[in-house]
């Protein structure tokens, strides 16, 4: 649907914000992309997440993909 959101893009960004963004005075372009690309791999292969039951991303995409799309309807998990 045009115009709608993902809540877990929102959640993300807002995240990505609070947790990176705000907390580092960055000299450059290159040095942000540097430092958003470590926070990135942070919280999609090591920071737990409660809308997973405290997995990671790259935790529940794997099992989804172990079990040949039969793993958790992320949909339904984000709701």
């Amino acid at each position: 649907m045009p115009g709608k959101v993902d809540k877990s893009v929102t959640s993300s960004g807002r995240s990505l914000k609070y947790e990176c963004v705000y907390l580092n005075a960055f000299e450059n372009g290159l040095q942000a992309r540097q430092n958003i690309g470590v926070w990135l791999t942070h919280y999609n292969h090591t920071r737990p997440h409660s809308t997973f039951n405290g997995q990671t991303p790259d935790e529940v995409y794997t099992q989804k993909i172990e079990n040949q799309g039969h793993g958790p309807d992320l949909k339904k998990v984000a709701a």
